[in-house]
C-alpha cells in the first residue's frame, strides 16, 4: 500500500516538474501588457519608433507593422512617450494596466516641421473592456477611493454575482484570495489570512466567472490584490475618521437605546513611502489602528461571580450597572515594502502584512453580565520575498517564497485559571429577564493555527506577435492546527458544583488535531491574439496528500467488533485532478464583442471540514441505537468539482456609454456532503464523502456610463438560480437527526438570491468635491416555513422566500486648497453606512411568517421578539479628514 502510495506521488510530482520545465508562458498577479501599433495620418504603419513608459525602464521599438509589446508592466496608470525622426513626439497619459491583462494601445503620429511640438493624448478607457475571455471587474485605487468601502470584503460584495460572499451561487470557502498573484487563503476553512484596508490597494480584480489555468483551489472565483509601492519620490497619506452609529427616535422600532455614541468607531491610518538609498530602492509603510463597538449595549448589572437563588427567584447583582458596548473589535494592521531595481534585469522586493485583532462577539443572552463572554484573538502575518528577473524583451520570471501565519484563540481565560471554579457556567432563569444570563462564564477553549510556506513562480513569454504563453507552479505546506486543548466541563459530584479539565483525552476530550498536507499544482497556458480574435486555452494539474490514514473496512470503523475482520488505518490515497481552460473573445470592430468561456474546477476541501472529527476510535462503543457521534470526517474524500459555461456580449454605445450581457451555468459535484455506513452489528454512523451536488444558471447584465461632465453611473442586475440537494456538508445528518428525510433531492441553497442590483451614482468636480452612492437590492434569500409551534411541522425545506431588502451607502467629500503649499492636499469627508437605517436585508425570520418582525407564535418566539440583534445594523455615521504631501 505504501509503495503504491509513493509510486503514485513520484508520478504526480514528476508530471508537476515536467510542466514546470515546459516552454514558457502567463504569470499572475502583478503586472500586465500594454500592446498596440503606431501608425501615420493616413494609417500607414511607422517602424522604429521608440515607446518608452514614462517612470519606468521598460519600453520597445516598433516593427514593420507598427506593432510593439512591453511585458512585465507593473499594475496602475502610466505616460507613455513615443518618438521618431521626422515625427512630433506623442505622450499618452492616463493609461491604465491591470494586472495579468493586455492593455491596447493604438498611437497616430503626425509628420513634423522644422520645429517639433509634443502631442499629448489622455487615454481614455472604454466603457466596457472588449478583449476579456470571461467576467472580470478591475478597480483602480483612484475608484475605489471614491466608493464608501474600507476593506477588501467592502468592495469585493459589490461586484456582480457576489452574494454575501458567495460567487455565483457557489457555497463560501470556494474563492481564491491572493496578494500580488500569490494565495492567503487559509488552509483550515479556504478564507482570506487578511483584512486589507483601502489605502493598500494599488488595484483589485474580482474573477466571478471563469478563470484561467493559473488560479486553482477555487470553484466559484478568484479576488487578487495589487498592493502599491514606493515610488521614485517621498509621499505621506493619513486619514482618521471617528463616526457611530445614528438613529435618533427609532428606540422602540430597534428594540434598543438610541443613545448616540459619537466616538463609536475610530480609525487612524498613515502611509509613508518614497526612494531608499538611491532610485534604485523604494520603499512604502503603513500602518492602521481601528476600535469598533457594536450597536448593541449590555449593562453590568451582574458579574460572573455572582450567585442567583433561582427557586426563590432572587437575582441580585454585585455590577456598578455601567453600560458597555456588547461586542467589540480593536484591531491593528499594517504592511510594509521595499523594492529594489539596481540591477538591470532583475526586480527583488520584500513585503509584510499583518492584522491583529482582538474583540468578542455581540451575545443578547449576556445583556446584563457581559464580562461572561468569551474573547476573540487573531493574528494574521504575510510576507515573503518576490524576485522578477527579465531574460528579454520578450520573456521573464516571476519566483515568490512566502510564509502565511494565522493564530486565533476564542477564549476569556487561561484553562486552568481559577476564575473558571470561581464563576461556573452560564446559567440564567425563564423568570428573569427572558432568560437572561445572570451568572457564569463561557467555557469556550477553542484555537486554530495555520503554517503555511507558499512557492510559486512562472514564466512569461511573447513567442511570437499573436501568441503569449505562461508556464508555472505552485507549491503550498500548510501545517494546520485546531481543536480544544483543554475542555471545561461542569459537574456536581457528590452535590458539590466545579470545573473539571480534560486535556486531550481521546477520543471523548480530543486535543489539538495537528495535519500536515501537502498541496501542489501546475499550469499551462496560452493567449493567442489576433486583431478579431483572442483566445485564453490551459490546462491546470491539482495534487492533493492529506497525509493521513483512514479505517481499512468502515463497517468496521475503530476496530472494536468481536469476531469481525480486522480493521487497521491505512494510508489516504494521493489526489490528482486535471483542469482544462478555455476562453475565446470575438470583437467585432471596436465596438462590440461576444466572448465565451469554458472550464473545469477543482477544488481539495477545507482541512477543517475533512479532519474535524476524524478520530474514528470514538466508535469504538457504537451501538445499534446508542447515541449520535456526529458526523465522522473523512480525510480521504476526492476533490470537489465544477464545471462552468460562460457566453457573453459586450457593447460600446458611445464613448462613455456601454453594457455587457452574460448568461452562464454551473454543474457542481463531489460536493463534501454525509453518507451513511451500517456496521456488522447493525449500528450506523454518518461520515463525510463526496455526495452533495447542485447548479447553477445565471444571467448578468451590465451598464457604465462612464463620467459625462459631473456624473457617472454604473449599474448591474443578476438573475440566479442556485440548487443543491444540502447547503452545508452537515445538512443532510441534521435533518436525518430531526427525523427528516435525509435522501438526497435539489431545492434552493440558503444563499439563492434570485434578483440581485448594484447601483453606483457619483457626482463630481476633479479637484473639488465627489459625492457617491451605493444602492443595493436583494430579493428574498430561502427559509423553510413552520405552519405550527413544536417539533415536526416544518414545510419542505426553502420552499419560502424571505422579503426583499435594500440598503443605501453614500460618500462625500470636500478638497480643501493649499495655494502656498501645491505639495500639500487634503479634503474632508462624510460616510453614511445604511443612510435609510433599514432593519432588514436577508437576516433572520420568523418560520411561522417569513417576516422579521412578528410571529405567529409570540410564547415560542418571546426571545427573538425582544433581541435587537435580529435586525440588520443601524444606519453608522462617520466623518474624517484626508491628507497628502508630496
Amino acid at each position: 500500500m505504501k509503495g503504491s502510495r509513493r509510486s503514485l506521488i513520484a508520478g504526480a510530482l514528476a508530471i508537476l516538474a515536467g510542466m514546470a520545465s515546459a516552454p514558457p508562458p502567463l504569470l499572475a498577479g502583478t503586472t500586465g501588457t500594454l500592446s498596440g501599433r503606431v501608425v501615420d495620418e493616413d494609417g500607414a504603419p511607422v517602424v522604429a519608433v521608440t515607446i518608452l513608459v514614462v517612470g519606468t525602464r521598460l519600453g520597445a521599438y516598433s516593427d514593420s507593422e507598427g506593432r510593439f509589446t512591453i511585458l512585465n508592466l507593473a499594475a496602475g496608470t502610466y505616460e507613455v512617450r513615443t518618438s521618431r525622426l521626422g515625427y512630433n513626439p506623442v505622450t499618452v497619459a492616463g493609461v491604465i494596466i491591470s494586472a495579468d491583462q493586455a492593455t491596447r494601445l493604438d498611437i497616430r503620429l503626425g509628420g513634423t516641421t522644422l520645429r517639433a511640438e509634443e502631442v499629448v493624448v489622455v487615454a481614455e478607457r472604454p466603457p466596457v473592456t472588449l478583449g476579456l475571455t470571461s467576467s472580470q471587474a478591475s478597480l483602480t485605487t483612484e475608484q475605489i477611493e471614491d466608493l464608501p468601502v474600507q476593506t477588501l470584503d467592502d468592495i469585493v460584495n459589490l461586484q456582480a454575482g457576489v452574494v454575501d460572499g458567495h460567487f455565483r451561487g457557489g457555497r463560501q470557502g470556494e474563492v481564491q484570495y491572493q496578494v500580488g498573484g500569490v494565495s492567503v487563503n487559509n488552509a483550515f476553512d479556504n478564507s482570506s489570512t487578511l483584512t486589507l484596508d483601502r489605502s493598500l490597494l494599488q488595484e483589485v480584480q474580482v474573477i466571478s466567472g471563469t478563470f484561467d489555468a493559473e488560479y486553482g483551489q477555487a470553484m466559484s472565483g478568484v479576488v487578487n490584490a495589487v498592493l502599491k509601492e514606493g515610488g521614485e519620490r517621498f509621499e505621506v497619506d493619513a486619514e482618521a475618521y471617528a463616526g457611530g452609529f445614528f438613529f435618533p427616535g427609532r428606540a422602540d422600532a430597534r428594540r434598543i437605546d438610541d443613545t448616540v455614541r459619537p466616538l463609536g468607531t475610530k480609525n487612524l491610518q498613515a502611509t509613508l513611502s518614497g526612494p531608499l538609498a538611491g532610485k534604485d530602492t523604494t520603499f512604502l509603510i503603513s500602518g492602521r489602528f481601528y476600535d469598533w463597538e457594536d450597536f448593541v449595549s449590555g449593562s453590568m448589572i451582574f458579574t460572573p461571580t455572582d450567585r442567583a437563588d433561582f427557586e426563590s427567584n432572587i437575582y441580585e447583582g454585585s455590577g456598578d450597572g455601567s453600560r458597555v458596548p456588547l461586542g467589540y473589535s480593536e484591531e491593528f494592521s499594517g504592511a510594509a515594502k521595499i523594492t529594489n531595481r539596481s540591477f538591470a534585469k532583475d526586480k527583488f522586493s520584500y513585503q509584510v502584512i499583518f492584522n491583529k485583532a482582538q474583540g468578542r462577539r455581540q451575545n443578547w443572552q449576556f445583556r446584563y453580565n457581559p464580562d461572561g463572554l468569551s474573547q476573540q484573538r487573531s493574528l494574521g502575518i504575510v510576507h515573503g520575498f518576490d524576485w522578477t528577473h527579465t531574460f528579454s524583451a520578450t520573456t521573464f520570471l516571476d519566483l515568490s517564497v512566502r510564509q502565511n501565519y494565522y493564530d486565533y484563540r476564542d477564549r476569556l481565560w487561561d484553562p486552568y485559571s481559577a476564575a473558571y471554579d470561581a464563576a461556573g457556567t452560564p446559567e440564567g432563569s425563564d423568570n428573569y429577564a427572558d432568560g437572561a444570563i445572570v451568572q457564569g462564564v463561557q467555557l469556550t477553549q477553542y484555537m486554530q493555527r495555520t503554517n503555511a510556506i507558499v512557492c510559486k513562480s512562472s514564466v512569461v513569454s511573447q513567442l511570437d506577435e499573436h501568441n503569449q504563453m505562461k508556464t508555472g507552479f505552485e507549491f503550498s505546506l500548510p501545517r494546520v492546527e485546531f481543536g480544544t486543548p483543554v475542555h471545561l466541563t461542569y459537574s456536581t459530584p457528590g452535590g458539590t458544583a466545579q470545573i473539571v479539565r480534560h486535556e486531550n483525552e481521546p477520543p471523548d476530550f480530543p486535543g489539538v488535531q495537528r495535519n500536515h498536507p501537502v498541496i501542489g499544482a501546475a499550469f499551462l497556458q496560452n493567449q493567442h491574439t489576433q486583431d478579431h480574435l483572442i483566445i485564453r486555452a490551459g490546462l491546470r494539474l491539482d495534487y492533493f496528500d492529506a497525509r493521513a490514514t483512514v479505517p481499512s473496512d468502515l463497517t468496521n470503523p475503530a476496530n472494536a467488533i468481536p469476531g469481525a475482520p480486522d480493521s487497521w488505518a491505512k494510508d489516504t490515497t494521493v489526489k490528482a485532478a486535471l483542469s482544462p481552460r478555455l476562453g475565446v473573445a470575438y470583437p467585432i470592430e471596436d465596438k462590440a464583442a461576444v466572448h465565451f468561456a469554458y472550464g473545469h474546477f477543482h477544488q481539495a476541501p477545507s482541512i477543517g471540514t475533512i479532519f474535524e472529527n476524524s478520530n474514528y476510535d470514538v466508535l469504538r462503543n457504537l451501538q445499534a441505537g446508542s447515541v449520535s457521534y456526529g458526523v465522522l470526517g473523512n480525510p480521504d474524500v476526492k476533490p470537489e468539482r465544477t464545471v462552468q459555461y460562460e457566453v457573453g456580449y459586450k457593447q460600446v454605445v458611445t464613448d462613455d456609454l456601454g453594457f455587457d450581457l452574460t448568461i452562464f451555468y454551473k454543474d457542481i459535484r463531489d460536493l463534501v456532503g454525509v453518507e451513511f455506513i451500517d456496521t456488522y452489528t447493525g449500528a450506523q454512523y454518518a461520515r463525510l464523502t463526496n455526495v452533495d451536488f447542485g447548479n447553477v444558471f445565471g444571467i448578468t447584465f451590465a451598464i457604465d456610463h462612464r463620467r459625462l461632465g459631473p456624473l457617472a453611473l454604473a449599474m448591474d442586475y443578476t438573475l440566479l438560480q442556485a440548487l443543491g440537494n444540502s447547503s452545508d456538508p452537515h445538512e443532510t445528518a441534521t435533518r436525518a437527526a430531526a427525523g427528516a428525510d435525509p435522501r438526497p433531492r435539489l431545492l434552493p441553497f440558503n444563499w439563492d438570491q434570485r434578483h440581485t442590483v448594484n447601483l453606483t451614482a457619483a457626482l463630481a468636480k476633479p479637484g473639488s468635491y465627489s459625492v457617491s452612492t451605493v444602492v443595493r437590492v436583494g430579493s428574498g434569500q430561502p427559509y423553510t416555513p413552520q405552519m405550527e409551534s413544536g417539533f415536526g411541522f416544518g414545510m419542505e425545506t426553502n420552499s419560502g422566500r424571505k422579503p426583499a431588502g435594500a440598503l443605501v451607502d453614500m460618500r462625500a467629500e470636500k478638497n480643501l486648497a493649499f495655494g502656498s503649499h501645491p505639495n500639500l492636499s487634503a479634503s474632508l469627508f462624510l460616510r453614511v453606512l445604511n443612510l435609510f437605517d433599514a432593519r432588514y436585508f436577508n437576516g433572520p425570520v420568523y418560520a411561522s411568517t417569513g417576516s422579521p418582525y412578528y410571529s405567529r407564535f409570540p410564547v415560542t418566539d418571546r426571545y427573538a421578539l425582544r433581541d435587537p440583534t435580529w435586525f440588520y445594523p443601524p444606519r453608522r455615521i462617520e466623518f474624517g479628514v484626508r491628507m497628502s504631501w508630496k
